[in-house]
């Protein structure tokens, strides 16, 4: 029951809203008692003045009996100006005066109580004492009657005691529907998020209608959950991709190697009939392939791990009169306008463009096109071939990794497949984009790259 009352909500709340009803109520029906007890005190005090009024009329005409009627009172003493009692009723006879207390000089009557009388042992009673004014002196007389408790009655503490009760019981009830109506959506959020696992992509917590708290807890669960799955499938993504990697680069790498070990198995079964210059030649062109791709397995890592890169500002058309330049198979013209400066790594980005002109070389019929210009704001490199070109939906196609058209393979068996998937890796890094777009012939390759 314990671990009920300190794991529920509802009833911790319901709980402390009767509790704190409860001392509202004792703090209240306290004032209650206080003004009542005060009220009937002084009712009392009138109702036992007035049946004392009899006794000060009998002063006042000098027929003062010795034995007095106690007129429903538990006692009334009549003191003289020499303060010995004279008069007093039967319970009273002989009696000692009970109380010295007396009106103030400018006061006719004075109410009192007093406990432990002489007369009255172990009781409270109400004392009023009337002047009554002789020519020999000053008369006093004294009402008692019991004193009023402080509960008032027995029956004015039942009721309070139930109307307590009863507006801790609704305070209770009312708070506990309360905070279970406040809390429903959140039971339900709980169930919900009880259901989602690893593998339940999609589900969402309910959203409340209400506009409070908990329905921005719901929303943000909810894109809590959805940036979850979004990174789940990314990494899902991911992870298929570095599969495919790992299998296309095995497989890739395991050519270059199995061709080196046929070439030399071949030549040491037939030692005397072969010719080691051509057998060194196939298999320095093995090794170069096999170099060709772990230089680019290693570029590519760097890239993904984000390795950081000393930026500088690069003018683009010294890179490109600097790479092409260089001797090449096809011929190679440009356009760089001068002046188009970008902030970067210049080795990365030769290398992007190394990459650029390498695929255009190899698909090109007589010749390749570069171009620098700046447009809306950023820098354009442009590089163009005359070759047969890139159907559309091929287009992203060749910057996957590993990935060599059919045209490609017959043209360049010894190509990595990694080229263009470094240029755009090395475009993102620099925040810029690197797509085919259309042209008259040939595969018309853009780098845009934001100026400084």
């Amino acid at each position: 029951m314990r671990t009920r009352l300190r794991r529920s909500l509802r009833t911790r709340l319901a709980l402390l809203a009767g509790i704190t009803m409860l001392l509202l109520n004792i703090v209240v029906s306290g004032f209650v008692l206080f003004g009542i007890h005060d009220d009937i005190t002084d009712v009392r005090a009138g109702e036992v003045s007035g049946k004392a009024l009899r006794v000060l009329l009998m002063v006042k005409r000098n027929q003062l009996p010795r034995v007095l009627e106690d007129g429903g009172l538990d006692g009334i003493q009549v003191v003289d100006p020499l303060g010995r009692a004279v008069s007093w009723t039967p319970n009273l006879t002989a009696a000692p005066r009970q109380t010295d207390r007396l009106p103030q000089q400018d006061q006719a009557n004075y109410v009192s109580k007093s406990c432990d009388l002489p007369a009255f042992p172990g009781r409270c009673e109400l004392v009023v004492a009337l002047r009554a004014f002789q020519p020999e002196g000053t008369w006093i007389i004294y009402a008692f009657d019991p004193a009023v408790p402080w509960f008032v009655s027995p029956q004015v503490m039942l009721f309070q005691a139930g109307v307590s009760a009863l507006l801790v019981a609704l305070t209770w009830f009312g708070v506990s529907r309360v905070v279970a109506r406040t809390l429903a959506p959140v039971s339900s959020i709980t169930r919900r998020l009880a259901e989602i696992t690893a593998d339940g992509g999609g589900l969402r917590v309910p959203v409340p209608d209400t506009d409070d708290e908990i329905r921005a807890l719901a929303e943000t669960a909810n894109r809590t959950l959805e940036r979850l799955e979004t990174a789940r499938a990314r990494q899902e993504a991911a992870m298929e991709q570095q599969r495919r990697f790992a299998g296309d680069a095995s497989h890739d790498l395991r050519s270059p190697i199995t061709a080196m070990r046929a070439q030399v198995e071949e030549a040491m079964l037939h030692p005397e009939e072969t010719d080691w210059a051509e057998t060194s030649t196939h298999v320095l062109a093995s090794l170069d392939r096999l170099q060709a791709i772990v230089t680019d397995l290693l570029a590519l890592t760097r890239l993904d791990a984000g390795a950081p890169s000393d930026h500088e500002r690069v003018d683009l058309d010294g890179v490109v009169v600097a790479e092409t330049t260089r001797a090449r198979t096809k011929r190679v013209v440009t356009d760089p306008q001068e002046g188009v400066v970008v902030m970067g790594d210049r080795l990365q980005l030769t290398r992007l463009l190394t990459n650029l002109l390498d695929n255009a070389e190899r698909h090109a019929e007589t010749r390749v096109v570069v171009t620098v210009r700046e447009e809306d704001g950023q820098a354009v490199l442009e590089v163009l071939d005359d070759g047969g070109g890139i159907e559309p939906d091929q287009r992203e196609v060749v910057f996957q990794r590993f990935t060599r058209l059919d045209d490609s393979r017959n043209r360049d068996a010894g190509g990595t497949g990694l080229g263009l998937s470094i240029a755009r890796e090395i475009a993102t890094a620099h925040d810029g984009t690197l797509t085919i777009e259309d042209s008259p012939k040939g595969a018309r390759f853009v780098l845009r790259l934001p100026l400084p």
